[in-house]
């Protein structure tokens, strides 16, 4: 073991202390689901930031020893470890930026926490300010520099198999996604369906059906991969994907055996375009609280509701709707998921159907597919539309495919802020300012240095959790930790990216500016940020809480 990873175990082992007293007193005042009383919410917030945070070290380390035993690690993963690891480090010492406003210290909540911070506190120090130095941001960025035309930095730790996917995608993002998304974004244009047949006539959208029923079977990690890439190109581009395999994964899940052999085929050719019909207006996250009505009648459903936040809705063929099937329940207990066919519409009639009307939410990013809020009334689901044959599962249905959309997610997010990292690279490379490259000014040379560690970290713990996934293993904290952390660095990445093109950046013909946009939502949907911790502290406090 190196000094560098003998020191990082070093801070772990500290940090896991501190966890695990933080846990026992803040288990004290939780109930036997592991929950808070509200007035406790920023000492549960702070709780799960912390735990990502270490969670994000402990992955950067393996990740580094791994390919140290492979010998593939060289001179930028060594940087790119402990710059992460370092910044996280102090992070944790110092408090946790939730975001601009809101700082995570566990300190001023525990007292015990407090002490031990104070008793490490120049140790913790010490090993952070010596990681994470101006120097080895530096040289990162130096280094970075000289991989001019790169397509990455640092070795990601995957085989062979799944990096050969990711270089035909990023070619594929390179030539038909990059180019045109500026454009796109402007004229808030629907995604080419050239491109969509395209992605289809490649297999994406079938990546994790099985191959029994027309897909590919490849796992978890090689779709984090893919919508990574796709995603570096244009979010929306990512996110084509991502309606699939939600779509997919709840139709293999919990679909009867006839729903299986004739919906997962349809989705992984890319027959059907998926659309996820489930937040209201009066309900965000708590789904619990949906009207939406579906009422039995001979041979099918009659729904009746207004569904909000619907993306892809227009052009989508195929809808998986979650709605109230007991008009007697007033929580999640009455809700099913219908699936249901739709005729594809378009930008002079978007909703050609029988029973449904909607209208286009306009939005500033995530562009492509397009938003609406729908109207149903009346629309007519046959029988064999409902999700698993049974009526009152559809919340846990739904809730079991909440790991994956996370994971995706937080994939989509690395994305974003690879995309940022290339523009603003380039640009530093290029501009001149005073006699010299942006990228010689060292607080330029250290953002670029942060967004390519930060961008490293949660690469990690978001294949960790795929991994997770892909072995049968629960993995909803691993999920929220992965997305938590994703989402703040591709909002930093995006948001330093503009600050480096400076005025150049705030043009809405700078691609700059386009990626500020669409980073901006990835803290919200898929369970915003503040959700994100909620469910993180409550798994790790309530009785079952996995271990380290």
């Amino acid at each position: 073991m190196s000094v560098l990873e003998n020191e990082i175990t070093q801070t772990l082992s500290i940090f896991n202390a501190l966890l695990e007293i933080a846990k026992s007193a803040l288990r004290e005042r939780a109930d036997e689901k592991g929950r808070l009383p509200h007035e406790d919410q920023y000492a549960a917030h702070s709780f799960a930031w912390v735990a990502t945070m270490v969670e994000a070290i402990r992955h950067m380390l393996k990740w580094h020893q791994s390919l140290k035993g492979r010998g593939r690690a060289g001179e930028v993963e060594d940087l790119l470890l402990q710059l992460s690891c370092g910044e996280y480090a102090g992070q944790i010492l110092g408090g946790i930026p939730m975001n601009q406003g809101e700082m995570a210290r566990l300190s001023d909540f525990l007292p015990r926490v407090k002490t031990i911070l104070a008793d490490e506190a120049a140790n913790i120090h010490d090993f952070a300010s010596r990681a994470n130095s101006s120097h080895a941001r530096q040289r990162l960025s130096g280094i970075m520099t000289e991989m001019s035309g790169s397509p990455g930095f640092g070795d990601c730790g995957l085989d062979e198999e799944t990096e050969d996917i990711r270089m035909q995608i990023r070619r594929l993002t390179a030539e038909k996604v990059t180019p045109q998304a500026q454009q796109w974004h402007l004229d808030n244009a629907f995604i080419p369906g050239e491109l969509v047949t395209q992605l289809a006539d490649m297999g994406i959208f079938g990546l994790t059906v099985p191959e029994e029923f027309g897909g590919a079977g490849l796992s978890k990690t090689v779709m984090c991969v893919v919508s990574e890439e796709l995603s570096r190109g244009f979010l929306g581009v990512g996110s084509l994907a991502t309606r699939s395999d939600i779509a997919s994964e709840l139709v293999f899940g919990a679909g009867t055996a006839s729903q299986k052999d004739e919906l997962l085929p349809k989705i992984a050719s890319g027959e059907f375009w998926p659309t996820a019909v489930f937040t209201e207006p009066d309900a965000g996250s708590d789904l619990g609280a949906l009207a939406t009505r579906a009422i039995r009648e001979d041979g099918g459903y009659r729904l009746d509701g207004a569904k909000t936040w619907i993306t892809h809705a227009a052009r989508a063929n195929f809808m998986t709707i979650l709605a109230r099937t007991d008009p007697q329940s007033n929580d999640h207990r009455g809700l099913s998921i219908l699936l249901a066919e739709k005729q594809a519409g378009g930008t002079e009639t978007p909703f050609p159907d029988a029973g449904i009307s909607g209208s286009e939410i306009d939005v500033i990013g995530y562009r492509g597919m397009k938003e609406y809020s729908l109207n149903f009334d009346g629309f007519w689901v046959p029988a064999q539309g409902l999700l698993g044959g049974v009526e009152g599962l559809g919340f846990r249905q739904l809730m079991a495919t909440f790991e994956s959309a996370r994971i995706q997610t937080a994939a989509r997010a690395i994305g974003v802020a690879q995309s940022a990292l290339d523009v603003a690279l380039d640009y530093a490379r290029q501009r001149r300012q005073f006699g010299r490259t942006l990228l010689e000014f060292p607080r330029v040379a250290s953002k670029i240095a942060m967004m390519a560690a930060e961008i490293m970290a949660c690469r990690q713990l978001t294949y960790f959790a795929a991994r997770r996934k892909d072995s049968g293993q629960r993995c909803d904290v691993q999920a929220g930790m992965a997305k938590l952390l994703a989402a703040r660095a591709a909002w930093a990445a995006a948001d330093n990216g503009v600050q480096i093109h400076g005025g150049n950046g705030f043009a809405l013909g700078c691609p700059a500016s386009r990626i500020l946009c669409d980073a901006r939502i990835l803290s919200i949907f898929e369970g915003a940020s503040e959700i994100q911790t909620e469910v993180i502290a409550s798994r790790l406090l309530s009785d079952t809480a996995p271990g380290p």
